[in-house]
């Protein structure tokens, strides 16, 4: 049975479309409003955000509020590795998706000598970098820091100094660099990204799935499929983006796509997952519920959670 300590980090300085630091509460009240005392089972740490920042004005169109997100990866690298490091199962909760270059960085700084693999269950590949970034919100980045990645191959941008210097700074956290080989990554569901996205999955040969083959091969093929795929690597962190799931039900997030996973599709593909001794921790993130209706995204999120988490108190 592993030990599993529960991070809550609900930041959404990355995020274009305010509301997701309230995700978290949403899940936990949907854990009440199903009668589960989940959250009082579990020791856990909230992070403190850089949420003030919201209310300043930009410095940084690339790279938006990329100052509070430095010091978010400086928090949130130390309390996921100090929790590897004592043995705990990190299960993460974060607003939005801009904090898993963090947990990255963490966990290879709590096992540097691992090979890790991500399982990036999303819409979006979140590969661009603030010279490429066609919006410059962080949470579009993320996989970027960890493959230690700028794109200048396909660069739209000019960075000033600072911004430069903050974003190399991501990208080399934990002095190591990458943390993760491109060919490492796989993608779920992903159907929502750019070209120079594109070039770069192309360029490392990251692994695609879509929605289509999962609906095809069934999750338990898909999963067989992944961790054949990621059987070089020692550790494996799986990050779940509720925009994943079709936008039909996902409407409680800030980037809802077409053509995603059902429900039932997710929460499969999720537990099968969560049965591999490989995968070290699991992210999810992304719920707003201020664009949602009667709490749904957060529900569908806890039922993944509990079920995931009764998976691993088993393994």
């Amino acid at each position: 049975m592993k030990n599993i300590k529960l991070i809550e980090i609900p930041s959404e300085i990355g995020a274009g479309t305010r509301g997701a630091s309230l995700g978290i509460e949403a899940i936990k009240i949907a854990a009440l409003d199903f009668m589960s005392n989940f959250f009082v089972h579990f020791p856990s740490e909230s992070i403190p955000t850089e949420n003030k920042i919201l209310y300043e004005p930009i410095v940084s169109p690339y790279a938006k509020r990329i100052k509070g997100l430095v010091a978010m990866y400086e928090k949130i690298t130390q309390s996921i590795s100090d929790t590897m490091k004592n043995n705990f199962f990190p299960v993460v909760l974060t607003g939005d998706h801009s904090s898993a270059g963090a947990i990255i960085a963490g966990i290879k700084m709590a096992k540097p000598k691992s090979r890790l693999g991500v399982i990036w269950v999303d819409a979006h590949a979140d590969l661009h970098t603030p010279y490429t970034t066609p919006s410059g919100n962080m949470h579009g980045m993320p996989l970027a820091t960890a493959i230690n990645e700028d794109n200048l191959e396909n660069k739209v941008h000019d960075l000033d100094n600072e911004t430069k210097k903050q974003w190399d700074y991501l990208k080399g956290i934990g002095k190591i660099s990458p943390k993760v080989l491109g060919e490492d990554i796989v993608f779920i569901s992903l159907r929502d990204y750019e070209k120079e996205e594109k070039s770069l999955i192309e360029k490392y040969g990251c692994k695609v799935i879509s929605t289509a083959e999962v609906r095809r091969k069934g999750p338990e093929n898909v999963v067989r499929a992944v961790i054949r795929h990621l059987s070089e690597c020692t550790d494996i962190f799986l990050s779940f983006d509720v925009d994943s799931l079709d936008s039909s039900i996902s409407k409680g997030t800030g980037t809802p796509v077409n053509n995603g996973l059902r429900e039932r599709e997710a929460e499969d593909l999720i537990s099968k997952f969560m049965q591999n001794r490989k995968v070290c921790c699991f992210e999810i993130t992304e719920v707003n519920p201020t664009l949602d209706k009667e709490n749904l995204m957060a529900e569908i999120a806890f039922n993944i959670l509990q079920r995931s988490i009764n998976i691993l108190m088993m393994s």
